[in-house]
């Protein structure tokens, strides 16, 4: 959710779950806006530490105020890494349309969807599940709805 206060500024980053640094890509983006980078990385790193071990780059919103301060607005991690991890793939297909690299079942589709469903504007877990499989087709895998 946004902040209730109002924000000078905000910009997206996404980064490793637990690996903020001051080096680039961090530094020179949280420069520009004048924004403490010890804290903010102290912060991210807080924040993502339940999913440092997978390994996921999560995305986040931070709002900057007058006042330099921040506020941090984590999101899930992206659903191409949450399919990956499902199958069991390192990455997915070059030519999703005619080389597909695995397929998902609709159980795996739902699991996805219940970590996802803050960030997704889906009005029950069926709606979520077609959503996930758009990126699953996208990423070349089959999807299989009776499983």
């Amino acid at each position: 959710m946004p902040p209730k206060k109002p924000y000078a500024s905000k910009f997206k980053i996404q980064l490793v779950a637990g690996g903020a640094t001051p080096a680039p890509p961090v530094g020179p983006v949280l420069g520009q806006y004048g924004v403490n980078i010890q804290a903010f990385c102290q912060q991210f790193n807080d924040g993502t530490a339940e999913f440092k071990a997978k390994g996921y780059k999560i995305p986040v919103i931070c709002y900057v105020f007058e006042d330099k301060s921040f506020e941090l607005e984590f999101k899930t991690p992206p659903a191409a890494d949450l399919l990956r991890e499902a199958v069991g793939l390192k990455k997915g297909s070059g030519v999703p349309n005619t080389e597909k690299v695995g397929t998902v079942k609709k159980s795996q589709l739902i699991e996805i969807y219940n970590i996802k469903k803050a960030d997704l504007n889906a009005n029950d877990e069926e709606a979520g599940a077609k959503i996930i499989a758009g990126s699953a087709r996208q990423m070349g895998l089959l999807v299989d709805w009776d499983n």
